[in-house]
């Protein structure tokens, strides 16, 4: 019996089968049988999903049973089953399901087994009594309450029946039974393999967007608004948010940043009213589109441009200027002074006196929780409350000269693809060097080969064959499902590194691997 207990069932009737066939198989000289309990059925013969309540299979042939327990009737062609909990209507009679579910099982054996079975099917019913004949099924296949007191008799006749209308087939070898039994049910431990843990981890992200989405209800409501959170808090996806709504009205908007690679992203699916430019070059974009003065202005990478000359750029383009006119301002609350664009608190201060609404974004929805703790600890910034819940645990390898940690990305993109199922372009790799200076140029051909050099256009590409690799300071405002964070050395070691680690890391949604080695 598989299992050797019936599987969750509410029915007497089928806990009663399972009995008797336990017995029916227990005797000597029935080596080779087995049944199988509640076995689902993904490719029904004309059901989008089937179950049959039990095969029985052996040297003699394969057998579907079909259990009815309570009473059963049948009128105008209509049938029902009754039990304590009432009368069920059946789409069709207990034979015709059977039968089907005969149908779509032999759907899924490959053709060598229904060529080397007899097979056939058969229906219980263990509490009903003098079922008239029918020319809608034959008697033989039928097990009702008196046949089910001798039911190994019932059951000999069963197969004797099937295998008079194809005796021509032959008796199972133990090879071929063991073969199916692996087939149907098989027995094995499922490993969850890392990127489908990943997957759920996206999955979630996709949620928490959702409901980060609501706070643009109130910064829509506010001409001029301040809105701060760590990396992976959901900026760049509010603020484009927000461009869209302002669009929708009819608006000339500007959405300005200062990566120009986030401003490729940005600008990957254009809308109409929307202009995407770099923050320094609003001028130019104002005069490219014949724009005077554009009605709204949404800055992400805000604290890449707290400085007084690119504020000023802002205020000439903007219809009513800072004080008056309406803008969003999207800015990061930890220090990335010395990596993009110069930070300067008295322009924040500046910036402040136009009485904007101040909007914090508490909710981290981009970083898994072993990854946003691993920031958290090493370099104390605050990326917000966890919002994406449990993933992959951090990898972190410690080399001691240049050939190990080579070694070491090797093993790491080795891992990633064939162990633990990520495709190439679900990884990319970060450094602060250029790739020529970068660990990942010393790889052998084999990974050599495998990556490519992103650029503005393909960080984001959804068709990337490769392993991308990009610099960080280029890769800030982006981010992948993967990130292999090369060339530093360990995270929290070196104050003037900080700003590199706390953005390569923050990269990562799903999966965060480090290779650090001593004097790189």
């Amino acid at each position: 019996m598989i299992p050797r207990e019936p599987l969750h069932t509410e029915s007497n009737a089928e806990k009663q089968v399972f009995d008797q066939l336990r017995a029916a198989f227990s005797g000597p000289g029935q080596t080779g049988w087995f049944a199988m309990h509640s076995l689902n059925l993904p490719r029904h013969e004309y059901k989008r999903f089937g179950e049959i309540d039990f095969i029985v299979c052996g040297p003699d042939g394969l057998f579907v049973l079909e259990v009815k327990g309570g009473g059963v009737s049948c009128r105008d062609g209509v049938w029902e089953t009754r039990n304590k909990h009432g009368a069920t209507r059946l789409k069709e009679s207990p034979f015709k399901q059977a039968e089907g579910a005969l149908h779509g099982l032999r759907k899924k054996l490959p053709p060598q087994f229904e060529h080397a079975f007899v097979l056939g099917y058969g229906v219980v019913m263990p509490g009903v009594e003098n079922l008239p004949e029918s020319a809608e099924w034959d008697r033989t296949v039928l097990a009702d309450a008196k046949d089910f007191k001798q039911f190994e008799k019932w059951l000999s006749r069963l197969i004797k029946h099937w295998h008079a209308k194809d005796a021509r087939k032959p008796r199972a070898t133990s090879d071929q039974l063991k073969h199916l039994q692996q087939l149907l049910r098989p027995d094995f431990e499922a490993v969850v393999p890392l990127h489908v843990t990943a997957g759920a981890v996206e999955s979630r992200i996709a949620r928490l967007t959702e409901e980060q989405l609501r706070l643009i209800d109130a910064v829509e409501a506010n001409d001029r608004v301040i809105c701060s959170g760590g990396a992976g808090t959901g900026k760049t996806m509010l603020g484009l948010e927000l461009a869209k709504r302002w669009t929708a009205a009819g608006m000339n908007v500007a959405m300005t940043c200062h990566s120009p690679w986030l401003k490729s992203f940005l600008d990957r699916n254009p809308l109409a009213g929307l202009t995407v430019c770099l923050s320094d070059s609003i001028h130019l974009a104002a005069r490219r589109y014949g724009i005077e003065k554009f009605d709204a202005v949404v800055v992400d990478e805000g604290q890449d441009i707290l400085n007084m000359e690119s504020l000023s750029k802002v205020d000439a383009y903007l219809k009513g200027g800072l004080d008056k006119g309406r803008w969003c301002f999207f800015h990061d609350i930890n220090n990335q002074s010395g990596l993009c664009g110069a930070y300067v608190p008295d322009a924040y201060e500046y910036l402040s006196i136009f009485a904007p609404t101040k909007i914090p974004l508490r909710t981290n929805c981009r970083n898994s929780l072993p990854i946003l703790n691993r920031i958290q600890d090493a370099l104390q910034a605050d990326m917000g409350n966890p919002g994406v819940g449990d993933g992959p645990s951090v990898r972190e390898s410690f080399a001691s000269d240049q050939q190990k940690a080579i070694q070491f990305v090797e093993n790491e993109l080795k891992t990633l693809t064939e162990e633990d199922g990520f495709m190439y372009g679900d990884i990319v790799i970060l450094s602060h060097l250029p790739f020529e200076e970068s660990l990942a140029s010393f790889l052998s051909p084999r990974w050599h080969k495998s990556i490519s050099i992103l650029d503005g256009a393909s960080p984001l590409s959804s068709d990337r064959q490769s392993i991308g690799f990009a610099q960080i300071p280029d890769f800030k405002g982006l981010e992948s499902e993967v990130i292999v964070l090369i060339d530093l050395p360990a995270p929290g070691s070196r104050a003037d590194l900080r700003s590199l680690h706390y953005v390569g890391m923050s990269r990562a949604r799903a999966m965060l691997s480090m290779i650090t080695v001593a004097n790189r």
